[in-house]
């Protein structure tokens, strides 16, 4: 019966966490075209730290998408394992990166349809390698878990290294460096999910019955929960302001997810129960995504296609026959690939005519 019980929380929790990733994918392109906006009226920028866009409409529009993101997000944590419920953020990424597409005028050429479908693929091996049983039932469980020497080491490293981000990296290098916001929003992000996890756990004891409202680690862990999404909510629009979606969701998943993927192994334990073949499941699932991820925005100025590839496998034909263009050289720049295109195939037909042959490929 309880093994009944636990799959049936288990496909709840998938079914929740893949409505968070559609919620806050879509939330990501609201919230930045309400920062492009501001930034067309001349209003002081979020990166420079104005607060402006609390007066745009498609900024709260993307809020409160997010909202709802987060609590199906927080919902599913009650149900299923963090190391499952976390990585399946990488669907948010493919969201996102289809709307921006269509809203933001960001192509989505074929390496990024290949990332798309990666990143599905490693998803989907994540899930069916991920443990499917809670090993923290209780409140008293999570207070006992909260007190772990490795935890406490953890959280104190977190708190620390946020600090030094904050007041001392980020006035510095904030506005140059990707990596110096996120990697605020991600630490934090490590503490704010144990807390979602652990108000998870008391909300489902509260409708059991059970007096959670009077023990103190409920108020700490709720007062913890508000001041780590005010840090993240304010130093992510600040990324997303000063840096591209398309480059600022991806960074984000990977470190946000490596984070608390290391939270929840050091605080919930989840690896010592599983098998080793599910250990390498879920580690070749996640390095998947992250493979997908880097397809799906490194190569996204590139303008290739399906149409495109025959020319571009013919790639060593022309530089054996002394072509030194590339065809990515071609296609990075769309005003001048025709005259790129036309220079290549005349240097073919003189290769072809000084080797002999009557007609070029």
């Amino acid at each position: 019966m309880s093994q009944t019980r636990g799959r049936y929380d288990f496909c709840i929790g998938l079914v929740l966490a893949m409505s968070s990733s559609i919620f806050i994918g879509g939330s990501f392109i609201l919230k930045k075209k309400g920062l492009l906006r501001l930034a067309r009226k001349g209003s002081m920028r979020a990166g420079q730290g104005g607060h402006a866009y609390l007066k745009e409409w498609l900024w709260w529009a993307g809020l409160l998408s997010m909202g709802a993101g987060e609590v199906a997000n927080f919902a599913a944590y009650a149900f299923a394992p963090a190391t499952l419920v976390t990585p399946l953020g990488a669907l948010s990424v493919l969201v996102s990166a289809i709307l921006s597409s269509f809203f933001l005028n960001e192509k989505l050429n074929l390496h990024g349809k290949i990332g798309c479908l990666l990143s599905i693929l490693g998803s989907t091996v994540m899930v069916i390698h991920a443990p499917q049983e809670e090993e923290v039932e209780t409140l008293n469980e999570m207070f006992h878990k909260l007190g772990d020497p490795g935890f406490l080491v953890f959280a104190t490293l977190v708190v620390i290294v946020s600090l030094i981000l904050i007041f001392v990296v980020g006035p510095r290098h904030g506005q140059t460096n990707i990596l110096v916001y996120i990697t605020i929003c991600s630490v934090i992000g490590a503490l704010s999910v144990s807390c979602v996890k652990g108000l998870g756990i008391a909300i489902k004891e509260l409708f059991a019955g059970k007096t959670v409202l009077k023990h103190p680690l409920f108020w700490i862990l709720l007062l913890s929960l508000i001041v780590c999404v005010s840090t993240q909510i304010n130093y992510l629009n600040r990324a997303l302001d000063i840096f591209n979606t398309s480059i600022v969701t991806p960074i984000y998943y990977v470190i946000f997810t490596t984070s608390v993927l290391t939270c929840s192994a050091i605080l919930f334990k989840e690896w010592q129960h599983m098998a080793a073949d599910d250990i390498i499941g879920t580690f070749s699932g996640f390095l998947t995504i992250i493979v997908g991820i880097f397809l799906l925005h490194a190569f996204k100025d590139v303008n290739f296609t399906l149409a495109n590839l025959p020319l571009s496998l013919r790639k060593d034909d022309r530089a054996a026959n002394g072509t030194l263009l590339s065809t990515y050289d071609c296609f990075n720049n769309d005003e001048e690939s025709s005259a790129c295109l036309a220079e290549m195939q005349s240097s073919e037909s003189l290769s072809a005519r000084r080797n002999g042959s009557l007609s070029a490929f």
